[in-house]
This record gives C-alpha cells, structure tokens and sequence, in this order.
C-alpha cells in the first residue's frame, strides 16, 4: 500500500537529462521541418555533356534519382527521362503503373 518510492537523486537527475534532451531533439526536428526547399520546375538541360556524362555513369535511372540530384519535382524529372529516352540516350528496363526504370546504352 506505500505507492511508488522517491527516486534517489542520481535516478531524478538522469530523469531530466533525458527530458532536456528530448526537448532538444524535438526542437531541432521542428526547425528542420520549417526549412522546406522549393525545387526548380526547369530541368535540367539535355544538351549539356557534363549532365549526360553523369546520367550515364548511373547503374539505374529513376526519376527520384534524377530529382533528387539535379533538385527537380519528380514530374519534371519524368518529363525529362521521358526525353531521353525518346532521344534514344537510355532505354526502358521496366515499366510500372507508377514507376519506370531506366538504365543508360
């Protein structure tokens, strides 16, 4: 019937470090959600050999691949390996509803 014991002062101390540094961490989650990017809707040029070098070092080309290294919408970054392909410069492995996978001749 006594309840819960008093921690000792070892126990309430590592207690609040462990709150201080969850406040932390929560706060440094916040302000990294805050800083959204806003990603270019131009893609990037199709002439340029330092690009085409680059895509055809590449295993496997998907679109977030393509949007995540070049800071592109994932839209653009279809429209764009759409081109290439039609271009002949990579050619289509595979083919889903939602994704498509590409890999450099």
């Amino acid at each position: 019937m006594g309840g819960k014991k008093k921690p000792t002062l070892s126990q309430a101390e590592k207690a609040q470090r462990r709150r201080e540094e969850e406040a932390r961490r929560e706060l440094r989650r916040r302000l990294e959600r805050s800083e959204k990017r806003i990603l270019d809707i131009t893609p990037p040029d199709i002439k340029d050999e330092k690009v085409l070098s680059e895509i055809k070092r590449m295993n496997v080309i998907t679109p977030f691949s393509i949007a995540s290294r070049y800071e592109v919408r994932m839209s653009i970054a279809k429209q764009f390996l759409e081109s290439l392909h039609k271009r002949g410069i990579i050619e289509l492995v595979s083919k889903h509803r939602n994704l498509r996978i590409y890999r450099a001749k």
